[in-house]
């Protein structure tokens, strides 16, 4: 499981310091991928990504959507690994997708990790902090 935010600068060669707590979990490698319904990039094990793709094969091949959407998110997955020091090299195509500077902010979400441009996730963050505390009586009255 993964979990927290962390606070990370990418080097002038693209590299990223996996969070020391998240790096057992991957030294058999792991699948970057562009981000779903958000602009950052989604860090899966190989199990999480083959569920993935075994909910998306599950889908009717013969709708056009779901071919467009295993064509979108298949095609920007890289395989990867991290070199000794813990880091990752963050294919361009991904980094410009992301829009990934130097500041980065790498979060755990259960299955997968985040990896977000501090400019998006600022934004992200502003705006959940003020919804999410708005929703909070709405939750506790569904019972949550």
């Amino acid at each position: 499981m993964f979990l927290g935010t962390f606070f990370h600068t990418l080097d002038k060669k693209g590299r990223l310091f996996i969070p020391s707590k998240f790096r057992t979990q991957l030294e058999r490698g792991f699948v970057l991928a562009k981000g779903i319904n958000e602009k950052c990039l989604f860090l899966f094990t190989y199990e999480e990504f083959s569920a993935l793709e075994e909910k998306i094969k599950a889908l009717p091949l013969s709708r056009k959507k779901v071919q467009e959407y295993a064509r979108w998110i298949s095609s920007s997955a890289s395989e990867e690994s991290m070199d000794q020091q813990g880091r990752v090299t963050i294919p361009l195509t991904l980094r410009k997708y992301a829009e990934l500077e130097k500041e980065v902010i790498v979060v755990g979400v259960w299955g997968r990790i985040e990896i977000w441009s501090k400019k998006y996730w600022d934004r992200f963050f502003k705006k959940a902090d003020k919804e999410f505390l708005e929703i909070t009586k709405e939750l506790e009255d569904l019972g949550f």
